[in-house]
């Protein structure tokens, strides 16, 4: 492995309890430019930060790797994380955990299996017993992650503001939400798209979202629809590098309709795609969706 200097790779790997949020937060990792690997072996990590950094050639790199309760070799985690870093690697170890209720509620509200359990076994013993397996994981781990109190929507803010500080520039986020579920409490820029034509009034289109195809035709075709996304996009083009100049980690851009479900959730998607061209740390969330 490569001495890294005027340009560190960093590393992040994500362990913790099973059904706490871990392949949320490598999602949110991956829309902050991350490189990610969920369930990798422990000991193909040194491989994989070389591999991916030959790859890249004189680009930064930045890796996420999730590694749960079903690699055999947890007890390397250590080992593997000290190697990296006397190569020079930036490397941390985030524990995503919640209270055990909590878990057992989220598995009994969904038809997936504890990675842990068996026929014979209670779900309340395979937490207990995944707990026991990853106590020397969470006793070495720089940052803890309890989610028993955040959905998804909040953990995936938190990923994107705890790492935005980390990175290179600003982060820009972009939210849709719900004029009727209230104005998000810590919007720095909110546009209403309530005047744009609401496919809602569209059997075919209800009970779709902004993020489906069909939604994203109908919205495509509104003279309206087009040129409040180039209005927004020109606003942002001259004012986000402004706000960067005032070293800001992270600016958040709420865009609302009536339900959150359609026009916002539509601008949100496209505003995204289009501001990822030219800034890397660009990361979305749909209140009313997630």
């Amino acid at each position: 492995m490569s001495e890294q200097t005027d340009n560190p790779t960093h590393v992040i790997v994500l362990t913790g309890m099973s059904g706490g949020g871990k392949t949320i937060a490598l999602r949110a990792l991956e829309d902050l430019d991350f490189y990610c690997v969920d369930n990798l072996p422990a000991a193909l990590l040194p491989e994989l930060v070389e591999t991916v950094d030959t790859s890249r050639g004189d680009e930064r790199t930045r890796i996420a790797v999730g590694i749960d309760v079903r690699s055999e070799d947890l007890e390397r985690i250590p080992g593997m994380l000290s190697q990296l870093e006397s190569h020079g690697v930036t490397a941390h170890l985030i524990f995503v955990d919640s209270r055990d209720e909590v878990l057992i509620k989220r598995y009994s509200e969904t038809r997936r299996r504890h990675p842990l359990a068996q026929p014979k076994r209670s779900l309340a013993d395979a937490i207990a017993e995944e707990r026991q397996l990853l106590r020397p994981l969470i006793g070495i781990a720089e940052h803890i992650i309890d989610t028993s109190e955040l959905n998804v929507h909040q953990l995936r803010r938190l990923i994107a503001t705890e790492f935005a500080a980390r990175s290179e520039g600003m982060t820009v986020m972009f939210e849709s939400f719900a004029f009727k579920k209230g104005l998000p409490l810590d919007a720095d820029f909110v546009f209403d798209a309530r005047c744009l034509p609401n496919p809602h009034w569209d059997r075919a289109l209800r009970p779709l979202s902004g993020k489906d195809a069909p939604v994203r035709e109908y919205l495509d075709a509104q003279p309206e629809a087009v040129e409040y996304f180039n209005d927004i996009m020109r606003f942002l083009e001259s004012w986000l590098p402004r706000f960067e100049k005032a070293d800001r980690s992270y600016l958040t851009v709420s865009v609302g309709c009536t339900g959150g479900r359609h026009r916002s959730v539509y601008l949100v998607e496209r505003l995204t795609d289009a501001l990822r061209e030219h800034h890397h740390e660009v990361i979305s969330f749909h209140r009313e969706l997630d």
